[in-house]
């Protein structure tokens, strides 16, 4: 599908009616009967359309997404609709009333931000991808406050917009890229960009290291239920500041610059804090709230004697402590009639899928615990045990 017109036009959209839901065990049977009456190209491209719809849904929503056109690449690099209205709210609060979107792909950051009641000037350089910008603010009612514009974003004076969103290609022909220089456009243009903007935010890929962090810049890695999405480069609020938003709330903390948390035995209580609050390092400051400390130096688990309220971190009770060994494990498992075991890594070689195979052969019995591989003092340890009551919590914001 290299244009989204034939799919705009009256034939194209009854089509993409008629395909909805269409199962990919049903799709031969389907194009077969609708090429006996549509041309096969536009068969074809609908039902394509409706497999990204469907993939679509889970970052966009059903209702969205069934409205919605859609790239390949569209579906996979658009920021989930949840992280994009957050991201929103926070340029609305900071009284930006227009944004000049660059890299805007097919229109996701764009579709929150005029939600947010702010106007947006949004800007790629790919003709379809454009395309299917311009026809998703058609779709939902949005063209009124998003002006799409086929362009390279490196020519766009933006000196007339309250802010300035990047969201640089992070993928090229051999999949992810993980240095910023090697985005399209480069970070180091992106940072050029925002400094020129009374405010400015720039998507980057989470595992950005801290010193490539701009000194002008805040920073903020952002989870949405438990996954890590992206990280966010601020410019116009607080040189300087690190923060770890978790979604839905959202719930924000604050680093502030905090030495490592010291070293102590394995308590009652282990918490596996929130991938962005990894990212973000600032395990040291979920440590204090917790009044906990670190199993060992070099891995992010916070262990105490106590079960205290966090959004930060997932609380487990700790029944067993035993040194890696595969019989031993199996063994417990078995007197403990286990059926169903979770595992759970960080700091080990051993695949935990490889473990739950050797450990639980022969799944029986209805109790579950969960598994940890990691290292305690520096040894190989499991540490074994479930997870505590629901732990809920008010945190900063």
């Amino acid at each position: 599908m290299n244009d989204l017109a034939p799919l705009l036009a009256p034939e194209g959209r009854a089509l993409l009616d008629e395909v909805r839901g269409t199962a990919p065990a049903d799709e031969l049977a389907v194009a077969t009967r609708l090429r006996r009456e549509h041309p096969a190209e536009l068969v074809s491209a609908a039902l394509g359309q409706a497999r990204l719809r469907q993939r679509a849904a889970a970052k966009f929503g059903a209702e969205d997404a069934e409205r919605m056109f859609f790239t390949p690449n569209g579906v996979e690099q658009s920021t989930r609709a949840s992280v994009a209205a957050y991201r929103a709210e926070r340029l609305r609060a900071l009284g930006v009333t227009s944004v000049a979107d660059l890299c805007c792909g097919i229109g996701g950051d764009a579709i929150a931000l005029a939600r947010a009641g702010i106007r947006v000037l949004a800007v790629d350089r790919d003709p379809l991808t454009a395309a299917a910008a311009r026809a998703n603010a058609d779709a939902l009612g949005l063209d009124d406050l998003i002006d799409v514009r086929e362009a390279d974003v490196t020519a766009i004076d933006t000196a007339a917009y309250d802010a300035v969103f990047v969201d640089p290609a992070r993928r090229g022909g051999r999949g992810r890229i993980f240095d910023p220089e090697a985005y399209s456009p480069p970070l180091s243009w992106a940072v050029g960009a925002a400094l020129k903007a009374p405010h400015a935010a720039l998507k980057v890929a989470p595992g950005i290291p801290h010193e490539a962090v701009p000194a002008e810049a805040e920073a903020e890695w952002i989870s949405d239920g438990g996954d890590v999405k992206e990280a966010v480069l601020w410019f116009g609020t607080a040189p300087g500041a690190v923060r770890a938003t978790l979604l839905p709330g959202p719930r924000t903390l604050l680093g502030r610059g905090l030495p490592d948390p010291e070293v102590r035995s394995v308590g009652r209580y282990l918490y596996e804090p929130d991938g962005a609050v990894i990212r973000a390092h600032l395990v040291a400051e979920t440590a204090e709230e917790l009044d906990g400390g670190l199993i060992d130096p070099t891995i992010a688990y916070v262990t105490a004697d106590t079960l205290r309220a966090t959004p930060y971190a997932t609380a487990y009770e700790i029944t067993d402590r035993l040194p890696f060994n595969v019989k031993k494990l199996k063994a417990l498992l078995r007197e403990r009639e286990v059926g169903i075991l979770t595992v759970k890594k960080r700091g080990s070689a051993v695949e935990p899928e490889e473990l739950r195979r050797k450990a639980l052969p022969k799944p029986q019995g209805p109790h579950s615990v969960t598994v940890f591989l990691t290292r305690v003092a520096g040894a190989p340890t499991m540490l074994i045990g479930a997870p505590a009551r629901a732990v809920t919590g008010a945190g900063a914001s």
